[in-house]
């Protein structure tokens, strides 16, 4: 299984991408939205985002609006995953597509309870289902 990570820090996504491969997915990257659109389009087996919202070029509510608007995504899981705590942001992501919200700073746990109830794992076995 796929999962992209898309996020303008090399370090977040190496955050990420170590916790996603731990758990069994084969993880691409993006530096930014329009950066991965193009993975999208390429690797259309992704089943799974995580996205920041602060991006330069495209930041992440952006590509959430146009993952949204391609059906060719309507199965992709989008979980942004930011800095922005304001609520009026929180639901202005959801509104907008994301199927959950991760503030940072973030632990390993939290990303996990935030994918099982997503359905993309089980929080204590550490799985993909």
């Amino acid at each position: 299984m796929k999962a992209l990570v898309v996020d303008d820090s090399s370090a977040t996504r190496f955050i990420l991408g170590k916790m996603l491969k731990e758990i069994g997915y084969e993880v691409l990257e993006a530096e930014n939205g329009e950066v991965a659109l193009s993975t999208l389009r390429d690797n259309t087996d992704v089943i799974f985002a995580m996205v920041d919202w602060n991006m330069p070029v495209m930041n992440g509510y952006e590509l959430v609006q146009e993952v949204r608007k391609d059906g060719q995504f309507a199965d992709l899981v989008l979980m942004m995953v930011t800095t922005e705590t304001e609520m009026t942001q929180v639901v202005q992501a959801i509104e907008a597509g994301a199927n959950e919200y991760l503030m940072k700073p973030f632990t390993k746990e939290m990303v996990a309870d935030k994918m099982a109830l997503l359905g993309l794992t089980s929080s204590e076995e550490g799985s993909p289902s």
